[in-house]
């Protein structure tokens, strides 16, 4: 069994162990030791890093039978043998900002239950972003109340204590959510506000925290996933925000407030630039089919076209749909783009099928696509037009 100095003093920034064991693990050198600062991957929490020994520690690890074991990048330089002492320091960066980050979801889980009696179902602890799972769906003016509450322990810089007490005596204190583990408890004690039964490492104010944001909600299991971020992690989200609201701004040369009905506006012009677009790109079809019309070889099955054209699957579309309005007409028409985008087409009184023959060149040439006897479409067809049109001509002609 590992002592656990995080379970009373999270500060701990630099200790010394004594040496249990070593073992060889997937390749890696993993050491045990007879005390630690380490926190394992446990409750939503990531593990902390650091170094051992002067060697990096990139996974700690809690072992089913009570011991933490840490995973070395490489061995340590020495001191790895049983019975050996080991200095061993914690990245302090990363456990301060999972410090804030887990008081911080204690915080705000104990916002929605107080003012609203949901419950938090489960909780993660990601590497930008961390997120609850609440038991039902929220509003966003519950959410924002729930927020502002939230930020309000915060701002009262409350104390935040560890706890123990057995089973039995967690039975009688007033726990936000009960515990189903055996034997003696760990609970973090927000003052006035919050007592969970937990594991991981806290602040101990809760002004540490700094501050409390909700970045996105969605739905999730019949309740509500919300993503948030605590301290410096909120402080950088906003720095990417600004940053990208300044560009926004100077691209655009709006005011901030501005953005929104601008970007409305551009999104209502592109559909009206693309309607536009369409209503040309069939007018042209219509004079360009003509012209290539001409190039048309004979078969059973009537008059075959096969060009390959320089545009996009709209255009080829516009220009094969064109063509067989004509009686008579099978159309293949290939991108001189690779990979290709090809469109078949067919007029009414043809027998032909443009889904079965679109479906013959994918199957010798790749890609996706289907579409209707009349008119079929595909892309990511691997040869270039020439080789694609020689297949149609040969299922086509032969």
């Amino acid at each position: 069994m590992t002592e656990r100095l995080y379970y009373t003093d999270p500060y701990v920034r630099s200790f010394e162990g004594t040496v249990d064991s070593t073992i060889e693990r997937d390749g890696r050198t993993v050491v045990f030791l007879d005390r630690t600062a380490f926190y394992p991957t446990s409750g939503g929490q990531p593990f902390d890093t650091g170094t051992l020994g002067g060697a990096r520690v990139v996974d700690v690890i809690d072992e089913e039978d009570g011991r933490v074991a840490h995973v070395l990048e490489h061995p340590a330089l020495g001191g790895l043998a049983p019975g050996g002492r080991v200095a061993c320091e914690i990245n302090w960066t990363r456990r301060f900002d999972h410090m804030q980050q887990h008081t911080g979801q204690h915080v705000l889980s104990a916002a929605f239950d107080r003012r609203f009696g949901v419950r938090t179902v489960s909780f993660h602890l990601g590497g930008e972003v961390s997120t609850i799972d609440l038991a039902r769906e929220m509003k966003p003016d519950e959410i924002a109340a729930a927020e502002a509450d939230a930020n309000r322990i915060v701002w009262e810089d409350r104390p935040v204590s560890i706890r123990f007490a057995t089973k039995e005596e967690a039975a009688t204190l007033p726990l936000r959510k009960e515990s189903l583990r055996d034997g003696t408890l760990r609970l973090i004690d927000i003052e006035q506000w919050d007592l969970s039964a937990c594991g991981g490492t806290h602040v101990a104010r809760t002004g540490a925290i700094g501050v409390i944001a909700v970045a996105a909600s969605e739905r999730f299991k019949g309740g509500q996933r919300l993503t948030f971020a605590c301290g410096g992690r909120a402080l950088a989200r906003f720095g990417s925000m600004r940053d990208t609201l300044a560009a926004s701004v100077r691209l655009l040369s709006v005011l901030p407030h501005e953005l929104p009905a601008t970007i409305e506006r551009l999104q209502n012009d592109a559909k009206d630039q693309k309607r536009s677009l369409v209503a040309l790109q069939t007018e042209l079809a219509v004079f360009r089919a003509a012209k290539i019309a001409e190039t048309a070889e004979l078969s059973r099955s009537g008059w075959v076209v096969l060009q390959s054209i320089d545009g996009d699957a709209q255009g080829l579309k516009s220009l094969a749909q064109a063509l067989t309005e004509q009686p008579g007409f099978v159309v293949v028409l290939a991108s001189a783009a690779s990979p290709s985008l090809v469109v078949v087409a067919r007029s009414a009184d043809v027998q032909v099928s443009a889904q079965q023959l679109l479906t013959s060149l994918i199957a010798e040439f790749g890609g996706r696509g289907g579409g209707k006897p009349d008119l079929a479409q595909g892309g990511g067809l691997n040869a270039a037009a020439a080789t694609i049109l020689d297949k149609a001509r040969t299922l086509l002609l032969s």
